[in-house]
Order: structure tokens, then sequence, then C-alpha cells
């Protein structure tokens, strides 16, 4: 199985506040950072800190040519990663008590063409796993192309927007939503986990529905198989990447052979260590480090080998 990420990369301005501003409000931020982030980028650096080797395939602009070294140094292949006559994506996010706010302006990660798709798809077929987010242009041809190449196809529908009808979302095999997605998508409370999960398994059968909810944990439906994880305990200091590490961290488990509970559990176990550091890739743990944590509660993750993909 070879794995393609079809993924954004931002610039992260992060600023940390003592409270969310609000309309009409200026405030003072207690501190500032810059990292590399975007959906795309922390899903594949933590795909490759899970041992799984990963291409990615996005955009960038000339300003910025750190992505392309990121993703080298954690050996993630950059193939089909353009550098474009354009401004990077980048965004600007208010961090307060581990939580966080986003504003995201796309910039290189809208410029994607459909013969761009057809130039990195043309490598991948049956049995092939093509991962996306919605923060790209071209996200429903590549599903659909993926499709018509019988690739399994993985998606994380963030941000929402007006793109997301129903048969795009048809179109996947793996989708991943938090809570508040969840809600949007389902038409039902997003406080109510169980409740969206099932609308959304109803409207999106074919699909394996990972639900995240923070510190509640995961919930996993797929047909009539309901799974429950719970989230470990640490000390949260940012979350900006921990839908992306459990993302790439669940998809890792289901490459290794990992059944749907242990992908859960494998999952839940990284996006633990993610929220307990600052930064967006730069919080991601290694495998061992996932490892190590496992065996510290009790759970180790090293009992679990696989013998490989597994069908969710």
């Amino acid at each position: 199985m070879k794995i393609l990420n079809f993924g954004s990369l931002n610039l992260d301005k992060v600023y940390k506040v003592a409270h969310f501003v609000r309309e009409g409000e200026t405030i003072s931020a207690q501190e500032q950072n810059q990292f590399l982030g975007g959906k795309g980028l922390n899903q594949s650096v933590a795909l490759a800190r899970a041992g799984i080797f990963v291409e990615h395939a996005g955009a960038v602009g000339r300003e910025t040519t750190e992505f392309h070294a990121l993703l080298k140094a954690e050996g993630a292949g950059t193939t089909y990663l353009r550098v474009l006559e354009t401004v990077s994506g980048h965004a600007v996010i208010q961090s307060c008590a581990g939580q966080n706010c986003i504003i995201v302006y796309g910039g290189a990660n809208r410029m994607t063409r459909p013969q761009d798709v057809d130039a990195f798809l043309k490598d991948y077929g049956p049995g092939d796993l093509l991962l996306l987010q919605n923060e790209t242009s071209c996200v429903r041809y590549a599903m659909e192309q993926a499709r018509e190449k019988g690739m399994t196809v993985a998606f994380n529908p963030s941000p929402i927007d007006g793109s997301l009808t129903q048969d795009v979302l048809a179109l996947a095999d793996v989708l991943f939503v938090n809570e508040t997605e969840g809600g949007l998508l389902s038409g039902t409370p997003a406080n109510e986990n169980e409740t969206v999960l099932t609308a959304l398994a109803e409207r999106f059968p074919r699909a394996a529905v990972v639900l995240t909810v923070g510190g509640e944990g995961a919930l996993y439906r797929k047909g009539g198989v309901l799974l429950r994880q719970r989230a470990y305990p640490v000390k949260v200091v940012d979350t900006t990447a921990a839908g992306d590490t459990f993302t790439g961290y669940f998809l890792a488990g289901m490459i290794r052979g990992f059944d749907p509970g242990k992908c859960l559990r494998c999952a839940s176990m990284a996006a633990a260590l993610a929220v307990s550091r600052e930064g967006a890739s730069a919080s991601i743990p290694t495998w061992r480090e996932v490892l190590d944590f496992s065996a510290a509660q009790g759970e180790p993750l090293e009992s679990l080998r696989g013998t490989g993909a597994a069908a969710l």
C-alpha cells in the first residue's frame, strides 16, 4: 500500500492570549511564535513519525523553502510538492488555556488544478491510500479520481464550507471529524456524540466514521460496530495539532494491520502526547514515544503488532 497525502501547508503564527478576542476589542498577546503547520503537513508528519512512508502532494509559495526541508527531514516524500509564484498558506492562531481559535488563508494551497491532481495520482492505483483535508482546491476531483483508480480515500473535511455536499462526503472510505464538524455535517447537536456518530454513519454508510471529542476521547462507527476510546489524562498545553496527530496515527495503525479498536487506542495516545507540548508539527510524537507512553499506561502497543493493512 502506497500512501499519498494531498494536503495543505501553512505558516502558523500563534498568539498566546488571556482570552479570545471579542468583536471590536484589541488585546495584547502574552507571547508569539511561528511554526510550520497546516492540517496536511501535520498529518504527513504524524504518519512519518509513526514509521509510515507518505508522499506529500501540495503547493507552497516561493518565499517558503522550509516545508521541503521539514518533510524530507521527517522521511516523507516531496515529489509532488510544487513551488508557485504566490504566497504560501498561513494561519493566525489564538491560543488560550490550551484551546485555540484559528483563521486560515489558503494561498498556494488553493492553486492546485485538475491537471496537477492527474499528475500526482498517475503513480497510484488499487490498494493505495489517498488522504485529504478541505484546505486545498480540487478536493472533489481528487477524491473522484482516486475512487476511479480503486484507492482507499481518507477524508478530514476541515474546515467545513459550502463545497462539502453530501455526494462529496460520500466518496470517503474513512471520515475523520471532531465534535463541532460532526454536528454541522449531521445536523444534530454537537454535544450528543453518539447521536452525531449514528447520523453520520447512516448518511454515509460506506465510510468508517471516526469522531474525536476532545477530553472525552473518540468514537468509531462502521455498520453495526460502535467503539469508544477514552482520552488519556495529560496536562494540556496546546491542542493545535491534536486532531491531525490523531488522524495520522489512526491511519498508521490501520496500515500496520491494527483493528479499529487498536487504531483508536494508538491515535488517542499519540494525541495525548501532542497536546502536552507546544506547536503544530513540532508537537507530534514519534512512534517510540507513543510506545513508551503506552507502556506507562499499562496498555503496551508493542503487543499489538499488525500483519498488514486492516479493512475498516
